[in-house]
């Protein structure tokens, strides 16, 4: 039985595992977007989320619990000097998983992950989306294009006059 067992263990040891998600997270935190299997970014997602909330109080202690998950003084300094200023309002979800199709290898589903706050694109077209808005509907569009006719005999008929 699983009970309380909650998270995957990826086929590998504790210590391999540990140390893989500490790569990826600071391939993330630098690169800002990593290509990755499913599995592997779902597990990463709940491995950097605490740590970059904990950057958001730039302190001592939170630098050190930090760098003990990581163990990469480049990629903490990133964290709370760039990120943690970027996301300082975002009260959590601070990565987004996109599914990118299948690996053509071994058929393993392939996604990127990124952090939200750095995909420009995605944030300008939600704003795009917000400032085009506009209602439409045929009946108007009709009406706009019959009144032209029906003007265009009377004006040929004031001009026949």
């Amino acid at each position: 039985m699983r009970h309380n067992k909650k998270f995957n263990h990826l086929g590998r040891t504790a210590s391999h595992r540990n140390a893989m998600l500490a790569n990826m997270a600071c391939s993330l935190i630098k690169h800002k977007r990593i290509t990755t299997t499913v599995a592997k970014a779902k597990a990463l997602k709940k491995f950097v989320e605490p740590l970059i909330t904990k950057a958001k109080d730039d302190t001592t202690n939170s630098r050190r619990v930090v760098f003990s998950n990581l163990q990469d003084k480049y990629a903490v300094t990133e964290l709370f000097k760039e990120i943690s200023v970027k996301i300082a309002d975002r009260p959590g979800g601070y990565t987004r998983i996109i599914k990118t199709g299948n690996r053509l290898g071994d058929n393993a589903e392939m996604c990127f992950i990124e952090l939200v706050d750095y995909n420009e694109n995605m944030a300008k077209e939600k704003v795009a989306k917000k400032a085009t808005r506009t209602r439409r509907s045929k009946k108007s569009a009709a009406a706009e294009t019959a009144a032209p006719v029906a003007e265009a005999p009377a004006a040929e008929e004031a001009k026949a006059e």
